[in-house]
């Protein structure tokens, strides 16, 4: 994790800096907070100090704030070449009589997580209290999106937090191409113009918070971009509940059901339900740094919710540095069981995914690779074997494939295929887009 604290404290008052360095836990450190009359005082994760016994004065804040560029309509600015963020408090003069520096850091590998959703090249949201890493994370996101996988990524940065104060992409983002926004209240304008102008691929947002933002979301999101968005909450109902986000949603209206109907569904006569299909494909709730409750199917989420109905678990996902990433489903919300089997042996299911990848690593690594291909052209897919040097058969017999790959639009509703392949214990593999490099990242497992 990389946090540059040199920089900032050059901007402190120097009995600051000699104070803040003795500190042990310094890599801890989440915020500086400064406001006129008390004693300075460092935050950190496991709570808070005092930095000095000596009180800040007006010349303390007139010497910080002279080192500091510009504060923005939203009385936020940053420090150039960094990811630090330096808010203000102003008193009915607009004289600024506190600071908080908040400290910015990037770390590789933050996307581990989830490295699976973004293969689906689908449309993500993350919900989150302050300071539980969002704009962390869709910053490593826009490395991963644009260094690895080579999306055109556009960052729209409305308080220069994910770029930090800087006019040279900052090496966190790696090739993701930012767009300040010159008032806060302009974002939803440099949205649209992102999309006319850069022809991004990728679009990643921070802070969705306005009526315009979401109308701007929904206008991008019908032109078949890719949005990565974070918005505050602690879950999937706050979104729902909240007249501002609902829409991002699909939004609600209520219905009034016939007499015959309502007894049938075993409801009342009038319900709530989603007007149309939510912006988002995914939602994550970040419930803790390491703890991500995952909703997969958004749709079927949020008609659970509306409906009452308190079945549905979705999936939770942790991980540590000690140890390997887990990632857990107890139960299904999916009654039928003809779509759950289906369900199962695509590659959305992880926790069968997973075990599929895991005996194949160990001890089931054939001497002659058989795949059965669906959708996908054989030609690419020797093009790909042959120089990751793998001993393959393409076989047009499912019952003899070691694995089935295909497009999923096309496995989805391929009823056949899917029983045969429950019946013989075959894991099937679904691209929504089949390329280069995602088959020399499915077969690189059993090379």
């Amino acid at each position: 994790m990389i946090n540059n604290l040199e920089e900032l404290f050059k901007k402190l008052p120097s009995f600051l800096c000699n104070n803040l360095t003795i500190y042990n836990n310094i890599n801890q450190l989440t915020e500086i907070v400064l406001d006129l009359g008390h004693r300075p005082e460092a935050r950190f994760i496991e709570g808070s100090r005092y930095i000095s016994k000596r009180l800040i004065s007006w010349a303390d804040l007139d010497y910080i704030t002279k080192s500091l560029t510009k504060f923005n309509d939203k009385n936020r600015t940053g420090i150039g070449k960094t990811l630090h963020r330096v808010s203000c408090i102003r008193n009915k003069q607009f004289i600024i009589t506190g600071i908080t520096f908040r400290i910015g850091r990037f770390s590789f590998g933050l996307t581990t997580l989830i490295r699976d959703l973004l293969e689906y090249e689908a449309s993500i949201l993350f919900i989150g209290k302050p300071g539980v890493g969002k704009t962390t994370i869709i910053r490593e996101m826009g490395r991963v999106l644009s260094n690895e996988i080579g999306k055109r990524v556009i960052i729209i940065d409305k308080s220069n937090e994910i770029n930090g104060e800087n006019n040279i992409s900052h090496l966190s983002i790696g090739r993701s191409r930012p767009m300040q926004v010159a008032k806060t209240t302009f974002q939803h304008q440099i949205m649209i113009e992102a999309i006319e102008n850069h022809m991004p691929q990728v679009i990643i947002i921070d802070e969705i918070s306005t009526n315009l933002e979401v109308l701007a979301i929904q206008t991008i999101a019908e032109k078949g971009v890719q949005i990565i968005s974070t918005t505050h909450g602690n879950c999937l109902q706050n979104l729902i509940r909240n007249p501002s986000t609902v829409d991002l949603m699909g939004g609600i209206q209520s219905v009034t059901l016939s007499d015959e109907e309502a007894k049938r569904k075993k409801t009342q006569k009038t319900i709530l339900e989603r007007r149309s299909k939510p912006v988002f494909n995914i939602v994550i709730e970040i419930n803790k740094k390491n703890f991500w409750t995952v909703h997969e199917d958004v749709k079927t989420s949020i008609d659970f919710i509306l409906n009452k109905k308190n079945t549905i678990i979705p999936q939770i996902r942790l991980f540590s540095f000690t140890e390997n990433i887990k990632i857990l489903s107890k139960t299904s919300y999916i009654t039928n069981k003809f779509y759950l089997d289906q369900k199962i042996n695509l590659v959305k299911s992880w926790d069968f995914t997973n075990k599929q990848k895991y005996n194949q690593k160990l001890n089931l690594k054939p001497e002659i690779f058989i795949i059965y291909s669906y959708s996908i052209s054989a030609n690419l897919l020797k093009e790909v074997l042959l120089r990751m040097k793998i001993n393959f058969i393409l076989t047009n017999e499912i019952k003899k494939a070691d694995l089935i790959i295909g497009l999923k639009k096309h496995i989805i509703i391929n009823f056949n295929l899917i029983k045969l392949a429950n019946k013989y214990n075959i894991p099937i593999y679904s691209f929504n887009h089949v390329s280069y490099y995602k088959l020399v990242r499915l077969f690189s497992q059993y090379n």
